[in-house]
């Protein structure tokens, strides 16, 4: 058990200013199906938290927020199963993977890294709402090797699930309300894996972030 405070801030008001990012990043999740991770791991790493260590945090909160998010989904409807069983298992191994390689890599290199690929992503965001038009029908093709991607860079990068799964099915034509519902609740349980190997791998988290949140 690992507690944090910000700057010499108390412990109270740093689990209130973790509080407010985790509604603030809710806020935007639930607008747009993404960016809970994304917009949260900015934030940690702009507070000198180590990559793998924020990445954990993160994830160990999802499981809480994606449960409640894919349980919902699930009961409106709005599940596709079969984009929910293309993703699952590949998720799962990827998110298992890059929690595995974050937690074994360089510190100094991984914030480079990290902050890098959080940058691309939000500039993936921005691009793919940008010149999204939905016309034809829905492909099916690699969404497997998506979710594995996915898992992958989700742990690694402390987010990126929704930015790299859920804006590409949109992309490919999935009906939006399906996609965001299928990939949620994929999440749940891809971030139950990320969250078990980073627990095994550093032994910590830190939980205040995670109340927080």
């Amino acid at each position: 058990l690992k507690m944090l405070t910000l700057g010499g801030v108390s412990y109270a008001w740093s689990l209130l200013i973790f509080a407010l990012v985790g509604f603030v990043a809710q806020m935007i999740d639930g607008a747009i199906g993404m960016a809970y991770a994304v917009f949260s791991n900015s934030f940690l790493l702009s507070m000198d938290i180590p990559p793998a260590l924020s990445s954990a945090s993160i994830h160990t909160a999802e499981v809480f927020t994606t449960l409640a998010s894919g349980v919902s989904h699930l009961k409106l409807g709005n599940v596709d199963k079969k984009i929910f069983q293309k993703l699952l298992i590949p998720g799962v191994i990827g998110g298992c993977l890059g929690a595995y390689f974050l937690s074994s890599a360089p510190v100094n290199f991984m914030k480079t890294a990290v902050n890098i690929y959080l940058l691309i992503i939000s500039l993936v965001m921005i691009a793919k709402a940008a010149r999204l038009t939905l016309s034809g029908k829905p492909s099916f093709r690699g969404i497997s090797l998506l979710g594995g991607l996915g898992g992958f860079m989700d742990a690694v990068g402390g987010g990126g699930w929704g930015p790299i799964v859920t804006s590409t099915l949109i992309a490919r034509n999935h009906n939006p309300k399906l996609a965001i519902g299928s990939v949620n609740l994929a999440e749940f349980f891809v971030t139950i894996v990320e969250s078990i190997t980073f627990f095994m791998a550093l032994g910590v988290v830190h939980w205040e972030i995670v109340l927080g949140s």
